[in-house]
């Protein structure tokens, strides 16, 4: 017989949704279980890994900065960029609850938490043509998102008052208990042990991710209207593979939509030291690096950047002959915007050492750079462009590069400066000009120059492949988080939160995210699913 495990509230998933779905409820006086199927040293999920960076309206860091953003703004720039469907109600609805309350819900929650901010709001997906974010937006964690798990573990330790919490890592959940369309638990496996566990609940949440960590379930939703690329890399959590998602759907009549809609990633590269097979890095791409095809011609004719449009972005590299694309920069670019998003390759802002992250700011990273060239088989340098061309060649087994055709793409892009300043021409130069307008990203951004600019060297060509990332899709909910039927109703005491829930109502962000909305929106849905629990929803 199977062991049996009762509380208020079941909590399936432990990333930060999960997290804090938990920690709300048990500050509402509950009793709550919370069954993660991950080990415990690795409990928060994907944020355990992330950067930490947010989109939020109308905070007082903004004002600071002389950022003056409403909720009005932010929406009209999330319907033009997400392009959400008049009919799609419940995405609207959830887009609006974003900006009416990201400030109060999540800037202010976090802050309570003693979680602070970097000193500096960031301008991402401005839209190729301004039709993104009018203004910057994009708030990153003073610590990566791994404060936020740390912040949020320590705080679900001081509530667990009179053991109101059991915690089960390893547990596997396999269905949930029901009767007459009505929710009170769910079984599981604990993996560690092979044991039959059955958690009993009148109130189920789930927190169990998106779909992007199992290709086969992301492939079988990729839009048929749009570009695949035969190879990708994982830079999702591999347990994110949608089987509670089909579950739901299947046994209890809730309603997937928007499961095509992805936010993925177009410049990313095989993790040195991967955590999980086929496990990626996702680069923060270089805005001065010249995007290049197999053969080592840039992609055009209008140049990929990064920073305005991700989403176009990766339908530009899906569409390539080949699956995968390069970079071409110099160290020079290398050092001052060669990023690597997540809190794994972001040690000064994860461990929260701001002289030497201002120090590197300043004077470049080069300590990455030289990391990366040690360890990854993807990143190539070579003191001249004929020898790059010869170890591009020798990483993918071809003869693709000609070393003239790489030395006539640098020459091409060069000529721009042949005259000084005066008759650049070029979209991609006129880009960086535009980012550079704005001061944190001067920081990170190069002055326009030419490639081969003596004592700029060496060379570095980056080897890129599209890397999944986060559902935009999801599970149907309201803005209680309650999971919905065929016909629009509550499934009783069955609530989804995070990106299960495509982020609130199985798809709030639309086609495309204004970038940052993603941790946000964990915290907004689980916020709501526990206030809606507690009032007896």
């Amino acid at each position: 017989m199977a062991k049996v495990i009762s509380s208020d509230i079941l909590v399936v998933g432990g990333g930060l949704a999960g997290l804090v779905t938990t920690l709300e409820a048990l500050r509402a006086g509950k009793t709550v279980t919370l069954a993660d199927r991950d080990t415990a040293e690795r409990m928060g999920g994907l944020a355990l890994w992330a950067f930490g960076g947010m989109m939020l309206v109308g905070t007082p860091l903004q004002k600071r900065m002389r950022i003056a953003d409403t909720p009005e703004i932010a929406l009209a720039d999330w319907h033009r960029f997400g392009d959400l469907a008049a009919w799609d109600e419940l995405p609207q609805k959830w887009a609006r609850y974003y900006v009416e309350h990201s400030r109060s819900e999540v800037y202010d929650f976090l802050s309570n938490e003693g979680i602070k901010f970097l000193p500096a709001v960031n301008w991402v997906e401005r839209g190729r043509f301004g039709d993104g974010n009018r203004l910057p937006r994009y708030h990153v964690v003073w610590g990566t998102a791994r404060e936020l798990v740390r912040c949020l573990m320590a705080a679900l330790y001081r509530e667990n008052i009179a053991g109101k919490l059991t915690l089960l890592h390893q547990h596997r959940v396999t269905a949930l208990d029901h009767e007459a369309g009505k929710v009170s638990g769910a079984l599981a496996i604990n993996e560690a042990t092979g044991e039959d566990v059955r958690l009993a609940a009148p109130a189920v949440v789930l927190a169990t991710g998106g779909i992007n960590g199992s290709h086969t379930e992301c492939r079988a939703n990729w839009p048929s209207d749009r570009p695949q690329p035969a190879q990708m890399l994982n830079g999702a959590h591999p347990y994110a593979d949608g089987r509670m998602h089909h579950w739901v759907a299947d046994t209890l009549g809730g309603q997937i939509t928007h499961a095509g809609e992805m936010w993925n990633y177009a410049a990313g590269f095989a993790h040195p030291y991967p955590h999980f097979p086929g496990h990626g890095l996702s680069t923060i791409p270089c805005k001065s690096a010249l995007w290049l095809n197999h053969r080592g011609e840039r992609i055009g004719p209008e140049p990929l950047v990064t920073g305005f449009d991700t989403h176009w972005l990766c339908q530009r590299v899906a569409e390539q002959e080949k699956p995968w694309t390069w970079h071409l920069l110099n160290w020079r670019i290398a050092a001052k915007e060669f990023a690597i998003s997540g809190a794994e390759h972001n040690a000064r802002i994860r461990d929260k050492q701001f002289p030497q992250f201002v120090k590197e700011l300043l004077l470049g990273n080069h300590s990455l750079v030289r990391q990366m060239q040690h360890e990854s088989r993807d990143f190539l340098v070579a003191d001249s462009l004929a020898d790059l061309a010869g170890k591009m060649n020798a990483l993918t087994c071809s003869h693709d590069i000609n070393p003239a055709t790489l030395q006539a793409t640098a020459d091409a892009f060069d000529a721009n400066f042949a005259s000084g300043t005066s008759l650049h021409n070029d979209p991609q130069i006129r880009m960086i000009q535009h980012a550079r307008e704005w001061k944190p990203d001067r920081l990170r951004t190069c002055k326009p120059a030419p490639l081969q600019k003596p004592g700029a060297g060496p060379y570095i060509a980056i080897r890129m492949q599209l890397i999944t990332r986060k559902s935009l899709g999801g599970l149907q909910t309201d803005l209680q988080s309650r999971i919905l039927n065929g016909q629009g109703k509550p499934i009783e005491g069955l609530y989804c939160v995070g990106e299960a829930a495509g982020f609130g109502g199985g798809g709030a962000n639309g086609k495309r995210s204004l970038e940052g909305t993603f941790l946000p929106g964990c915290i907004m849905t689980a916020r709501a699913a526990v206030r809606s629990i507690a009032a007896g929803g």
